[in-house]
């Protein structure tokens, strides 16, 4: 079951448990975006999620990791990732990242989501954000994501990804007039029958080409981006994740399936096939 870097290789009908896990997480996703209103609270939104995941008969893949207390990451603003829900009350113009896993049949689906808060709800890609700023923010880090995911269609190396998403943030800020900052100390991961697996999957250029990538893999690849430099610290709770310069960041994530004839994003309802149809790469139905 695993290769010689302990990457843990799924047969077809592993990944396709998968796929019912991703999808449970792609519904908690969705309908914590249409619950969320300015005045609510992140717990409120860690309700949400937890409401759909138990009605899907699934296991929220967060609740009790390492002692993780909630269904859901949910980071605001400055915060970048592992933000633990609780009384923040949520405002017009927050920029929200949001990150759910889920297990079905002890496999993990992963996936997050950012948006800016609009007085009635999340603004659309397109709409006029308090800080238009924040806005491109968003945008530019999943426009990396897709990036990175469209680049694992065709790489050899694993950390041809990783170069993919630093050229689409580097593209993004040129045309943004952004300096964005790449968050380096948190990376992607493999995924499967647990939630964090080898091997890391980074959102910057390295020297080293990493893993030959191969059928049976899944990644899950996940950008972080924010307005400042992208360094990071943790809080005194253990868990959240905040920029050192109080800059304002976003997080994306899909898990994806590398299988013998491309790839399938297995926590988008299309399986990617939208966006990465945007970009030359078809996706694998399964």
């Amino acid at each position: 079951m695993f290769s010689r870097e302990r990457i843990e290789i799924k047969s077809l009908d592993q990944v396709r448990v998968m796929r019912r896990a991703g999808l449970v997480v792609a519904d908690a996703l969705d309908a914590v975006r249409a619950a969320a209103r300015p005045g609510m609270t992140t717990a409120d939104l860690d309700a949400v999620a937890a409401r759909v995941i138990a009605e899907a008969g699934a296991r929220p893949s967060f609740l009790g990791y390492h002692g993780f207390p909630a269904t859901v990451c949910t980071s605001v603003n400055e915060e970048v990732v592992h933000g633990i829900p609780g009384p923040r009350v949520l405002a017009a113009g927050d920029v929200v990242s949001v990150d759910c896993g889920a297990i079905v049949d002890g496999w993990h689906g992963d996936s997050a989501v950012s948006f800016v808060l609009g007085p009635d709800g999340p603004l659309a890609p397109e709409a006029a954000a308090p800080d238009p700023g924040d806005a491109l923010l968003v945008r530019a880090t999943e426009a990396a994501m897709w990036a990175g995911i469209a680049a694992l269609a065709s790489a050899q190396r694993l950390n041809e990804v990783g170069a993919a998403v630093e050229a689409a943030v580097e593209l993004a800020g040129e045309a943004d007039g952004a300096a964005y900052g790449i968050v380096e100390d948190y990376v992607g991961h493999g995924i499967g029958s647990a939630m964090h697996q080898p091997p890391d999957v980074v959102n910057y250029r390295v020297s080293d080409r990493g893993p030959r990538l191969r059928p049976g893999m899944c990644l899950a690849i996940e950008p972080m981006v924010s307005r400042g430099a992208g360094t990071t610290r943790v809080l005194e709770d253990d868990w959240t994740v905040v920029t050192e310069d109080a800059s304002r960041a976003a997080h994306w994530e899909h898990t994806v399936a590398v299988l013998e004839d491309g790839i399938t994003v297995l926590t988008a309802r299309d399986g990617g096939a939208g966006r990465l149809g945007d970009l030359g790469v078809d996706v694998v139905v399964l």
